[in-house]
């Protein structure tokens, strides 16, 4: 076994490692950029190195770096984590040639799997089910036109060493190949540094998903059944779950045997993915094809550890010491039902644009906050000596084998947060968005979900945006509690935008009486500050609450009412409380409170409601109020990012049309296009390709 182990990588995964290798009783070393100096990755490793500037390509994608590091610290052993340096072949020669292990697969296999041409080419030979399309080289734009009209619209351009979501367009006609073809060489020569492309026919109601593989050195293979990521946004994942709601053991066994086959046929050992897309509309159990096969761990593989009892970071670490498997395919039993949430620092009420900044608060669920034991592989304390002592106090430690009950801390559901920022810390525009990942287990679908949402209630993120209410809306909808899903899911069932999840009329009075009963609260302790003119009044009792256009009635004596009607409220507020639980008529609610002009803001089930809290002899004179207009912002083109400017394809004078492309930000790595919204004519440019911009600024202005 190895002595020290780097992690070539940084956040959450690098905290992940770090767990793990920690129980295993291995030393620890970090890397970090200049952005990560104080990261929680980095006090929470045994030793640190820093590897240079911000940006990732003059630091964390430098190989010659890390192994630098690695030789100076005198590890044996460097993980890869999610990065793309695990999928490089160069990287895994160069470690071999320095007499460092590679946790992870050997190089042969990262090659013959990364470039996703030839990876198809060699699925097909080993007998593995394919999407029709094209794997030759394409030249230009007109032949890529060519190509689509052959396979039949629609298809998908995709970068052929693209991974992640980036470099990929979906085509569903010539005008749409025109457009798409150039920039998705471009994403994939500025992420990948390959900027060549694929086509392959689309399949329509297609779910995404994926067989984990695991094998040792001795040419054991298993599959650890599959997880269903086919809820998406722009193709990156944003709920994955295990097992699949879509799959049943007979097709569970075919494409399980069918990713071990591809698995042997490239030697591959190692913990591995083979990404299958799905055809929801084929009841055979035969409708999935080859895709991809990511040759590292994937960022949703806590769901896989949730429902087998496996610790797949030990699995791998294990497997580069030369061990063998301690177990075959026959022991593998699925257990109950995993659901993980990425948290992102993205904003869904605006379009889901990428945010960044300090989080000014921080507080994921706790274990003291929910009935269920919450598991963290997550650094947010301030010293790695604290947090060692906070994971010797964590009851969960996953199995290295796969007996029975291994694994669990509770028969009823758990809660595991994977993080690697702290509150006070910075989402860098430099790095992925994603703050967290929050994975549920529970015996039952149904009931995993459920705990998603309770969590979700208490996941606290200030200072950035956050897609929290989002993902709660997606674990109440009745479509995912259904189980039909597809990569469209998010297109289909928010096609104007996402402006928080429904809320009826039972959540509507609950929220009433306990905004009723926080404004009481509130005003009892203003009134009992000593030194006032005047008698001490008591605090109202009568309040009229208003969400969302209804008014509610709510009086506060003996007992509380609305509108005449008796409710039964126990709660925890006290001024200055963000986090308020409450029994409202035997139901627990936890909302979170923030105060504004004339009420407070609550957000709780997926949604956050501005709420006007008035006493009821005052409540009358609110219509006298006159309103605050928005300022008018529709002669701006404004930069809806944080971003770089890349390209303006329009000056002043020109004539634009609703719809037409007028400049493309890249922001986390991705471009976006940013149109015209109607017709005009530019009477400014503010700013040249090249500019950084915030938020909000005025790009162009039009007449």
């Amino acid at each position: 076994m190895f002595n020290k182990i780097l992690v070539a990588n940084r956040g959450e995964i690098a905290c992940r490692v770090f767990r793990t290798a920690k129980r295993m009783g291995l030393k620890t070393v970090a890397v970090y950029s200049d952005a990560d100096a104080r990261s929680p990755h980095v006090l929470m490793a045994d030793e640190a190195v820093r590897l240079g500037p911000a940006p990732a390509a003059e630091s964390y994608l430098k190989a010659e770096l890390i192994l630098l590091a690695a030789k100076e610290t005198g590890a044996d052993c460097i993980h890869p984590g999610y990065g793309f340096l695990s999928e490089r072949e160069s990287f895994a020669r160069a470690c071999a040639e320095a007499g460092i292990a590679f946790v992870g697969p050997p190089p042969n296999a990262i090659a013959a799997m990364g470039d996703k041409i030839e990876s198809k080419k060699l699925a097909k030979a080993a007998g593995v089910n394919v999407v029709p399309g094209f794997l030759g080289e394409i030249a230009d734009t007109d032949e890529a036109v060519r190509i689509a009209s052959d396979i039949g619209y629609p298809v998908m351009m995709k970068a052929s060493a693209g991974g992640g979501g980036k470099g990929m367009r979906l085509a569903w006609s010539e005008q749409d190949v025109r457009e798409g073809f150039e920039a998705t060489k471009r994403e994939g020569l500025a992420s990948f540094g390959d900027d060549r492309v694929f086509i392959e026919k689309f399949i329509e109601q297609p779910r995404h998903i994926e067989i984990q593989v695991l094998g040792d050195q001795h040419g054991n293979i298993v599959y650890l059944g599959e997880r269903e990521c086919s809820i998406q946004r722009r193709h990156q994942k944003v709920v994955e779950e295990a097992p699949s709601p879509f799959v049943t053991p007979d097709m569970r066994r075919k494409m399980g045997e069918q990713a071990v086959a591809l698995a042997r046929a490239v030697e591959y050992h190692s913990a591995g993915t083979v990404e299958l897309i799905v055809s929801g509309a084929d009841t055979t159990g035969d409708g999935f094809y080859f895709l991809e096969m990511n040759t590292r761990l994937q960022v949703e593989h806590p769901v896989t550890e949730a429902i087998t009892g496996l610790d797949l970071v030990e699995q791998m670490i294990r497997v580069a010491a030369g061990e063998p498997l301690g177990f075959g395919q026959d022991d593998v039993k699925l257990n109950g039902w995993a659901i993980e949430n990425r948290v992102y620092a993205e904003d869904p009420y605006r379009g889901f644009l990428p945010s960044t900044g300090r989080l000014v608060r921080y507080a994921p669920p706790a274990a003291s906050d929910t009935p269920y034991t919450t598991l963290r592989y997550a650094a947010s304390t301030s010293s790695a000596a604290t947090q060692g002592e906070r994971m010797e106090e964590t009851p969960f430690v996953l199995s290295s084998g796969l007996s029975e009950g291994e694994g669990r801390v509770s028969k009823d559901g758990y809660i595991r947060i994977d993080d690697g920022v702290a509150e006070g810390g910075e989402v860098s525009m430099f790095y992925d968005p994603m703050i967290a990942k929050l994975v549920t287990w529970a015996p039952t679908r149904d009931e995993a979900a459920d705990l998603q949402v309770a969590a979700l209630d208490r996941f606290v993120v200030e200072g950035v945006g956050n897609n929290v209410d989002f993902l709660s809306a997606l674990m109440q909808h009745p479509r995912f509690r259904s189980g039909a899903l597809t990569t469209g899911f998010i297109a289909e069932e928010y096609p104007e935008g996402f402006t928080g999840a429904e809320t009826g009329g039972g959540l509507k009075r609950k929220l009433a009486a306990l905004a009723a009963a926080i404004a009481e609260r509130t005003a009892a302790r203003a009134r009992s500050i000593g030194g006032q003119l005047g008698d001490t009044l008591a605090a109202p009792s009568a309040w009229q609450v208003r969400i969302g256009g209804d008014d509610f009635d709510v009086e506060l004596g003996e007992h509380l009412t609305i509108d005449g009607e008796r409710v039964d409220l126990d709660h925890d507020y006290r001024p200055g409380t963000r986090l308020v639980t409450a029994t409202i008529d035997g139901e627990p609610l936890s909302v979170q409170v923030q105060p504004v002009r004339a009420g407070w803001r609550l957000t709780t089930r997926g949604a956050s409601h501005v709420v006007r809290v008035l006493p009821a002899h005052v409540a009358p004179f609110a219509r006298h109020m006159i309103e605050k207009l928005p300022p008018d912002t529709s002669k701006f083109l404004l930069c809806p990012m944080p971003g770089l400017l890349t390209r303006l394809e329009v000056g002043e004078g020109d004539r634009v049309e609703a719809g037409q492309p007028l400049a493309v930000v890249e922001a986390m790595k991705m471009e976006n296009i940013l149109r015209a919204e109607r017709a005009g004519t530019v009477a400014r440019v503010n700013h040249q390709p090249g500019d950084s911009l915030a938020v909000d600024t005025a790009i162009l202005e039009f007449e």
